[in-house]
C-alpha cells in the first residue's frame, strides 16, 4: 500500500494562519473601537435584539470562575494554544475549526496579557432576556468548536457499523 506523503509544516499551517490572523486582527480592532465608543455601563442600541456594551470579563465564559485570577486563565490559554498548534502541526483533521479556536484563544489572550481582563461588547437579547456579553474572539471559539463537533458527527456517521 502506497503512503501519501504529508505536506510540510509550512503548508499544514497555511490555512490556520489565513484564518486565525484576520480573525485576531478583527477581534482587536472591534474591541478597540467598542472601547473608544461605549463608556462603561453604557448601552448603545444597534438593533432591536443587539446592543453595544462595555464589559470587563475577568473570568472564563460568561465571567465564570473569575476568582481564579488572570494568571490562571493566561496559563490555561497558553496551554490550550500550544495543544491546538500541536494538532495543526500534526496535520490532524479539523484545521478550520482548530484555526478558529486558535484565533479566539489568541484574541482573548492578548486582552488578558495587556489589560488583565477580556473586553466584551456584544449584547444579544430578546426583550429583557440577555445573553452574556461577548466579542469576536468568543464567537470564533464558539464557531470553531461547532465546526469540530459537526466534523466529528459527519465522520462518525460515515463509519461503517460493525
Amino acid at each position: 500500500m502506497r503512503q501519501v506523503p504529508r505536506p510540510h509544516l509550512r503548508e499544514r499551517l497555511r490555512l490556520p494562519a489565513l484564518v486565525a490572523v484576520p480573525v485576531v486582527v478583527l477581534d482587536q480592532i472591534t474591541k478597540y473601537l467598542a472601547g473608544n465608543t461605549v463608556a462603561p455601563y453604557e448601552t448603545i442600541a444597534v438593533l432591536p435584539v443587539l446592543n453595544l456594551v462595555s464589559v470587563r470579563n475577568e473570568g472564563a465564559a460568561f465571567g465564570m470562575m473569575s476568582s481564579l485570577g488572570n494568571v490562571f486563565f493566561v496559563v490555561v490559554t497558553l496551554v490550550a494554544i500550544a495543544f491546538v498548534l500541536y494538532l495543526l502541526a500534526k496535520g490532524k483533521d479539523g484545521s478550520l475549526g482548530l484555526s478558529l479556536i486558535l484565533a479566539g484563544a489568541a484574541g482573548n489572550l492578548i486582552d488578558r496579557m495587556a489589560l488583565g481582563y477580556v473586553r466584551d461588547f456584544v449584547d444579544v437579547h430578546a426583550g429583557t432576556l440577555h445573553w452574556p456579553a461577548f466579542n469576536v474572539a468568543d464567537s470564533a471559539l464558539t464557531v470553531g468548536v461547532a465546526v469540530m463537533l459537526i466534523g466529528a458527527l459527519v465522520a462518525w456517521n460515515k463509519t461503517p457499523a460493525g
